[in-house]
């Protein structure tokens, strides 16, 4: 695909599965439009795969999984591979980024920013497989037992829209480097950039069939793959309703699970901490990727002695955000992915209105000049929110945020808790004391003490309750792609009859 420099009419073209290290045909129907959110044309059109295409992809990577040439490699040659691949998505990243741009709406600088940072994830797992070790585990008696791992086969992942490449990245960069295989289902909204990193791994000599990639609607080809007979585990991230549904089905086959799902995200803002600093995390929070985050700060729950302050001050800076075309380098925020995400975020604002929150700014579609159809919404701030309305309990996905106050710490983390997602939240302090008390008491997977958004490939990521199960990064996420085995060795030369001295004997086993 010619990817230009600027929001621009490209050549529409037509994609099908990657399977076997090459594009193939799929789908008996229908394509599906796959269009630039900045602009509403299309851009690619895609199949939306049979039951037979996704067991052509399965079988496909089973043979891989079991093959010599990529089941038979040592450690350290996988390792060495991974590096390479880190490598060249490196040397393809100026494509990559605009690509991603194209696809999903996010600014140019946003893309740029993410997507440099990926190669990271596979030299960190490549490293996590060379330092791996079994276990020697003392036991009673004359044994030694120890500990044996063998990767678990093959990976479904369907990822979203909101991040095509790093929630990709998070996921295949483990599954390369503990040996599985995996079978990815992109987002029907953005599955170029996924087919274009299947392309240049391919080319940089993964073997056929390690990564395995089929297109269509989450609805049927994503139900079609999550309760396939033959996965090992299920990677999914996206709606918890959606999260529901796929777990459901691979749980009868008994997949291993990790899911990381919806999330409202509260930001706790103590008077101790600087005001406009905190607005700025709040922007940040809120407004990058157009909301369009699973940890978008869409609570922010203020100290009533500086909550009028806060809410001047954010609306000041949320109307300075510059939205527009994304491949402009001085926008800011861009669109979000279609007319739906865009309808969503409105009905949520009228939502706002009739609970009675009072609106900051924003609420309505934004215009941008030549880009009449585009999917673009002004930056939303609602405030004297609380916590029986919509806009504090349910997941917006969107450019919005809202704001609470509180009396002191027992109050906020009341606040923070209403809730039935348990993702990520974030804590605003000078208070040390303070900072680890909270952090303990808040209902996360994760928490940022003043920061937001921090992630790296070392430190686990996932949530609780309606927000998910499992973790992403880290060595959780590296030693759940391994079943493991126990072995138990007999090191003494005792007689042993069990039926002949029955009475006597101390232990069963």
């Amino acid at each position: 695909m010619n990817i230009p420099s600027k929001s621009a009419s490209i050549d529409v073209e037509t994609h099908g599965n990657f399977i076997d290290g090459r594009e193939v045909e799929a789908g008996n129907g229908a394509m599906l439009d796959v269009r630039n959110p900045a602009t509403g044309d299309v851009i690619a059109r895609i199949p939306n795969s049979t039951a037979e295409d996704i067991d052509r992809a399965m079988k496909s990577a089973r043979a891989a999984f079991e093959g010599k040439a990529w089941g038979g490699m040592d450690t350290r040659a996988r390792a060495r591979l991974v590096n390479r691949l880190a490598d060249a998505f490196e040397a393809n990243l100026d494509s990559l980024y605009r690509l991603e741009t194209l696809n999903n709406g996010r600014p140019v600088n946003e893309t740029r920013a993410q997507l440099s940072r990926l190669p990271d994830f596979f030299r960190y797992f490549a490293g996590v497989a060379l330092a791996r070790r079994d276990s020697v585990i003392p036991v009673e008696g004359a044994y030694l037992n120890y500990t044996l791992r063998t990767p678990i086969g093959i990976v479904a992942n369907c990822t979203p829209f909101n991040h095509p490449l790093m929630i990709l990245c998070k996921s295949l960069a483990v599954v390369l480097a503990t040996g599985c295989v995996t079978v990815v289902k992109p987002s029907e909204y953005t599955p170029l950039t996924t087919l274009k990193l299947a392309q240049i791994f391919t080319e940089a000599g993964l073997p056929p069939g390690v990564f395995n990639i089929v297109l269509g609607l989450g609805q049927s080809a994503g139900k079609m793959l999550a309760e396939h007979a033959d996965i090992n585990k299920l990677v999914l991230t996206g709606g918890t309703e959606a999260g529901r549904i796929a777990g459901s089905a691979a749980a009868k086959v008994f997949a291993h699970q990790t899911m990381e799902l919806g999330g409202k995200t509260p930001v706790m803002v103590f008077d101790d901490f600087d005001v406009d600093r905190a607005v700025n995390y709040a922007a940040f929070g809120a407004f990058i990727g157009a909301g369009q985050t699973c940890v978008c700060a869409s609570r922010h729950i203020v100290q009533a002695s500086i909550y009028d302050e806060f809410v001047e001050k954010l609306q000041a800076k949320t109307r300075t955000i510059r939205v527009g075309d994304p491949f402009d380098a001085s926008t800011q925020m861009g669109p979000v992915i279609s007319a739906r995400q865009r309808d969503r975020v409105l009905t949520y604002a009228g939502y706002g209105h009739e609970d009675g929150a009072r609106l900051v700014t924003g609420g309505v579609a934004a215009k941008v000049p030549g880009h009449d159809n585009g999917y673009f919404v002004e930056p939303t701030v609602f405030a004297d929110v609380t916590s029986d309305m919509r806009i504090f309990q349910e997941e917006v996905f969107g450019p919005f945020t809202s704001v609470t106050p509180f009396k002191d710490e027992a109050d906020a983390l009341r606040l923070a808790n209403d809730s039935p997602f348990g993702l990520a939240a974030a804590i605003r302090t000078r208070d040390v004391a303070r900072a680890h008390r909270v952090a303990a008491s808040v209902k996360a997977g994760i928490v940022w003490i003043n920061d937001h958004h921090r992630l790296d490939p070392a430190s686990p990521w996932g949530g609780v309750d309606d927000s998910g199960i499992g973790r992403e990064c880290g060595t959780e996420s590296f030693n759940d792609h391994f079943n493991t085995k126990s072995v138990m060795v007999a090191t003494h030369e005792q007689p042993f009859d069990w039926y002949r001295d029955t009475a006597n004997q101390k232990r069963l086993n």
